[in-house]
């Protein structure tokens, strides 16, 4: 893919940025951070050059002044709320993000518990993380949030919450996914702060909706499409438009909810430090952009991806059509269809002609290859190799032989009684690295399964979970046509 935007460029303005804003606030700032911190590959897909530890390698310009809170909802907790790009349960992220924090350098000041009401499962969540020597604090519902501002800034609101005690002069709160608190936990501490005769402020750090494009511009309309569950939709700020006489683009929550905050702030600290919900922001990937273009086709390909995403889904659980015709919507002022995803026709084609699923890929020098059924292999299994091969420049010859498949199916069939005999991806990729310990072949086919990240597949039909998993850990995106293999009511 192309590059159309400066990462080096970013990470120094963004850091210059926070620094300014810390200094605006008399040497504290809470900063909320929404998005993925350090792996954003909606980001790297939609402004190309992006790297998806951005954010945390900018921190680590800050490091000797960032200390990290991370924030969960006991509700989430409760309902057991999966991460879907990871698979793994928030609370469990929490940790999972901690120890990356660590591992790194950070300060981790603990975790803040959200919206308590004393459900079972944050208390077992509780008690895992004083186990572990974890502080943690507890944040609880206020009535007639986020409305309610004579309660909300008082002893009875705010006022309520556990104080985080914190040493440093940037702190970050962030969390597993959104919905967890972090703006309320960042408003909560203002209230402390001030109550303890200390200057704090807040700001918040959000890449999308990126302020200073149009608001159809391809890359906020894919931030859109990526949202399309949460009904997030972008607009332009009224309020920076009237203080300011400039357009600006932010999301219809932030804009909705701006009287409220500037409000809270007027009671917390006197004043409001902000005229508008951008003034608030932090963000500076617009003045990265390098190449507008290349940055415009990214974000429309991004948009197709979440179009196909949804469907499958919508095919998977019979719910979210809806979501479907919103997206449909999105790709028309988007100006972009199903076919400028270029491995879709290729997909297709090959279905077409033989007659059982079929798979295509895009290589990062814009070849597409393809992937048919075949007796051992399945489509993801073939295409898997066929693009391997490409890259590394060898005929189309047998790399692994049948002594090697034959096996691994016979293993599935009789041991663990599968009906399908045809190997995975996974374990096709398996069957390879041992057959490159004495094939040259293999061996440099394997030396190239990194090149494979950021290339895009499709597929002529839902694939399973396990060549999905492990296309996602090769960094492979992954569409499907919505339809399935077989007509059943049970897929697994």
């Amino acid at each position: 893919m192309k590059e159309g935007f400066d990462n080096q460029k970013y990470i120094a303005m963004q850091a210059e940025r926070i620094r300014e804003r810390i200094d605006q606030f008399g040497g504290k700032l809470y900063l909320e951070f929404g998005g993925k911190l350090f792996d954003d590959y909606h980001a790297s897909r939609v402004l190309p050059g992006f790297e998806p530890d951005s954010k945390i390698r900018m921190l680590q310009q800050l490091s000797d002044e960032v200390e990290i809170i991370v924030a969960i909802n006991a509700s989430h907790i409760e309902k057991s709320k999966v991460r879907g790009d990871l698979g793994i349960t928030y609370d469990d992220d929490v940790l999972r993000l901690m120890d990356i924090f660590r591992s790194m350098g950070f300060l981790v000041g603990g975790v803040v518990i959200t919206q308590y009401e004393n459900q079972p499962a944050a208390d077992a969540f509780r008690r895992r993380l004083d186990a572990l020597g974890i502080k943690h604090y507890l944040h609880y519902p206020i009535a007639g949030y986020p409305y309610d501002i004579d309660r909300i800034v008082s002893d009875e609101g705010y006022g309520r919450n556990d104080y985080i005690e914190t040493e440093r002069p940037l702190v970050v709160v962030t969390a597993p996914g959104p919905g967890s608190g972090k703006m309320a936990t960042c408003l909560s501490q203002l209230y402390h702060e001030h109550k303890r005769g200390m200057q704090a402020g807040y700001a918040k750090y959000e890449t999308f909706p990126v302020w200073n494009l149009p608001l159809k511009h391809p890359v906020n309309i894919a931030y859109e499409a990526a949202t399309v569950d949460l009904d997030d939709s972008n607009i332009i700020d009224p309020f920076h438009l009237e203080a300011y006489g400039q357009t600006t683009v932010n999301y219809n929550r932030d804009v909705e909810i701006f009287p409220v905050l500037k409000t809270m702030f007027e009671r917390i600290s006197g004043a409001s430090p902000y005229l508008s919900p951008t003034d608030m922001g932090v963000n500076m990937a617009g003045y990265a952009i390098t190449d507008d273009e290349a940055v415009r086709n990214a974000a429309k390909m991004e948009i197709v991806r979440r179009y196909f995403q949804t469907a499958v889904e919508a095919k998977r659980s019979g719910c979210g059509n809806e979501l479907v015709k919103k997206l449909e919507m999105l790709m028309s002022q988007a100006d972009v269809a199903t076919s400028f995803f270029p491995a879709r026709s290729a997909a297709l084609l090959k279905e077409e002609t033989t007659g059982l699923p079929a798979a295509a890929m895009v290589l990062p020098d814009g070849r597409v290859i393809t992937g048919k059924t075949s007796t051992l292999l399945g489509a993801a299994s073939t295409l898997l190799m066929n693009a391997l091969k490409a890259l590394a420049g060898i005929e189309d010859v047998n790399v692994i032989t049948d002594e090697v498949i034959e096996p691994i199916c016979h293993l599935k069939t009789e041991h663990f009684h599968s009906k399908n005999p045809r190997l995975h991806s996974d374990e096709t990729l398996l069957a390879l690295s041992v057959s490159s310990a004495k094939s040259p072949l293999a061996a440099k086919l394997m030396e190239h399964v990194d090149d494979l990240r950021g290339c895009d597949a499709y597929f002529s039909v839902i694939i399973s979970a396990t060549d999905e998993k492990l296309y996602r850990t090769l960094g492979i995106n992954v569409c499907c046509e919505p339809k399935y293999e077989q007509h059943r009511y049970y897929h697994k």
